[in-house]
């Protein structure tokens, strides 16, 4: 895994060069909320995706 340091730098090189600080500021949030995600699914585990299309079928109709 890579240092937040790292995932920072990494994302600002593939923003354009007229990005603004809000946009900026999406972009960090929205790497902490992945980042928590994935830490939290490897901590606690998963379901497939095949697990939730069958539980959320009876809420959805094709």
């Amino acid at each position: 895994m890579s240092t937040p340091k790292a995932e920072v730098s990494t994302m600002l090189q593939t923003l354009s060069d007229d990005v603004n600080y809000e946009d900026i500021q999406y972009h960090l949030y929205v790497l902490e909320k992945v980042n928590r995600g994935l830490e939290r699914a490897e901590s606690e585990g998963a379901i497939s995706h095949d697990v939730v299309k069958n539980r959320l079928s009876k809420w959805i109709v094709s």
